[in-house]
């Protein structure tokens, strides 16, 4: 998964994918052009009305022209004033506007990805492509258009008026423009090479930063603190020399093209000042010819050094565009699942992940009648985890299927699947939010109210924990419920479902890590919920599942036993081993 899509795109492909985010604002982006061209077609105005005043006024001392000519220069700068203000505010528009659809985009793609994807790649480089890539993208995206169409018409323009005024002169200024584009190509590709490294640094950095922040405890129990600033450091002085090398780079070519440039506008002053002793060449003439020569200097340079802001654009683009092929959940059911009404089977299911040589599931097959409690068991990596995860479609099977009263999970559209599977775990998710909402995570606002809240609070025996809070339900949990004891944090999940009310209930080790008095509250909370509803669970302690109608033993990716607690132990195999194992245990 990790190398899946990683098409390396030419800067023509990503243009033209940018342009179809901006294609949906073009009124305002044709609005902003105009500006542009209008504020670049100011400075050769005023070059030119140079001449006149210099030529007609200082010289002839035109009386007229002394008058007007200033009164002209104003409403050209306030022309210029308005077109740029214009410019600026739709191109900021434009920009944030874009930036925020992309940001949804990428958002809305990761919340679609398949669980594997999460498994293969780190969350610091998704994090960072919406933090960072999708605002280079339009930086540097709208920069290039800035420099397009503003700089760049600026210079044709006054490109235009040089060669009106004397174009022996103007030939000059062509002399370096073949070494400059040399030296631009040669710089870009470099420039490109950094940025990926850049985007790849950001994204381990911010991985750092998150995990450090998620560990914290072990991070500090485990005396971790320096070895996770030496990790921080690291990262950060390459980050730093990156940044150096980039700009570096950015500045020779922007320096060197200056330079090329600088060198042909010397040897035009020369010649200009020679011609200016000729009558065919008036003071005006050079003053214009001057003054263009000088307006040219500022776009020329911003035309040249937009290199590195363009690889940056598109280097980020890249990384954007090819996360966004990456191909979502499969979710071509199109059958709407109206509760569970008679069975779910597991008919010879085979699973291999991708990372794996080996089998997860081999050849797994059976079966949970409607309102029936069936558990998983066995030793640690048996199986039992995964087949918990098929059933939602987390993964999907590599052969074999899974039928819900005989409809392939496949045909079941998935969002339907999964509003009839409810879910409680070891490893509870809690939001930075409060009770309230983290009870009625996912269920919509004309769905919930008070009441029903409360009644699922009370029925997990949440609630009189929660009232001893000092804002009851409107307390804020912290991230993922620091503020809560495992045994809260467990009862709050087993609100939720009660809340959620699925008829398919799964039970992963929901009290593997409890101490004795909140596993007896939160066993009490479980059987509320397990109440005329189909449970699958899976457990760790043999002595909470004695009671369920089927238990199935796991060994290795395979079914090797299924049967009551009774019938299992008469057997003699895998589970009386098992059970002896933990009874011994607890004995002593």
């Amino acid at each position: 998964m990790k190398n899946i899509n990683k098409h390396h795109m030419s800067s023509f492909e990503i243009y033209k994918k940018v342009l179809t985010y901006i294609s949906e604002f073009w009124g305002r982006f044709v609005i902003s052009i105009v500006a542009m061209l209008i504020a670049a077609a100011t400075e050769p105005a005023f070059a030119r009305i140079i001449k006149r005043l210099i030529d007609n006024g200082f010289i002839n001392q035109d009386r007229n022209t002394i008058i007007y000519t200033p009164i002209i220069i104003m409403l050209i700068f306030l022309i210029r004033a308005i077109a740029s203000f214009l410019n600026d505010y739709m191109t900021s528009w434009l920009s944030g506007s874009v930036v925020e659809k992309m940001r949804r985009i990428t958002f809305s793609k990761i919340l679609h990805l398949p669980v594997e994807y999460y498994d293969e790649n780190h969350s610091g480089r998704m994090i960072s492509r919406i933090l960072f890539d999708v605002t280079q993208i339009t930086d540097a995206g709208f920069n290039i258009i800035t420099v397009i169409f503003k700089d760049g018409v600026t210079v044709l323009a006054l490109i235009g008026l040089l060669l009106y005024t004397d174009w022996h002169l103007t030939l000059f200024c062509f002399v370096t423009l073949p070494f400059v584009l040399i030296l631009i190509k040669r710089l870009s590709g470099k420039l490109r090479t950094l940025t990926t490294k850049n985007q790849q640094q950001y994204g381990e950095m911010t991985q750092i930063i998150s995990e450090s922040i998620h560990g914290q405890k072990i991070v500090k129990l485990y005396r971790g603190v320096e070895y996770e600033m030496e990790r921080f450091d690291h990262k950060i002085k390459a980050i730093k020399n990156n940044n150096v090398k980039q700009a570096a780079t950015g500045s020779l070519n922007s320096g060197i093209s200056q330079f090329l440039v600088a060198c042909a506008l010397s040897l035009i002053l020369y010649f200009a000042a020679a011609k200016a002793k000729s009558h065919h060449f008036s003071a005006g003439d050079f003053v214009s010819f001057l003054t263009a020569m000088i307006m040219i200097f500022a776009p020329m340079k911003r035309i040249t050094g937009v290199t590195q802001s363009l690889q940056k654009g598109l280097t980020a683009a890249n990384s954007v565009f090819n996360f966004l092929d990456n191909p979502e959940e499969l979710n071509q059911g199109k059958i709407k699942l109206q509760g569970l009404k008679q069975k779910i089977s597991f008919k010879n299911v085979t699973l291999k992940y991708k990372t794996s040589e080996k089998k997860a599931l081999d050849n797994v097959s059976f079966q949970i009648n409607v309102g029936e409690t069936v558990a998983l068991v066995g030793s640690s990596g048996s199986g039992k985890t995964t087949i918990a995860h098929l059933l939602p479609r987390f993964y999907n099977v590599s052969q074999g299927e899974i039928l819900i009263d005989d409809i392939n999970l496949c045909d079941i559209e998935l969002s339907s699947l999964r509003e009839n599977i409810a879910l409680v775990s070891q490893d509870v998710f809690l939001f930075n939010d409060t009770i309230f909402k983290n009870i009625s995570y996912g269920i919509s606002i004309d769905k919930v109210n008070n009441e029903k809240v409360i009644e699922a609070a009370k029925l997990s025996n949440a609630l009189e924990f929660i009232n001893q809070l000092p804002d009851g339900f409107d307390t804020i949990i912290g991230e993922n419920g620091t503020k809560l004891s495992g045994g809260q944090k467990q009862r709050i999940a087993i609100a939720r479902a009660i809340l959620k009310d699925a008829p398919i209930l799964i039970l992963d080790e929901a009290t593997s890590a409890l101490d004795n008095i909140s596993e007896k509250l939160v066993q009490e909370a479980l059987e509320t919920l397990m109440k005329k509803k189909t449970t699958l669970v899976i457990a760790h302690r043999l002595s909470t599942v004695i009671n369920a109608n089927k238990l199935i033993v796991m060994n290795k990716g395979k079914v090797e036993e299924i049967g009551t607690h009774t019938e299992l132990i008469s057997k003699r195999g895998i589970y009386y081993n098992l059970y002896n194992i933990q009874g011994t245990f607890i004995e002593n």
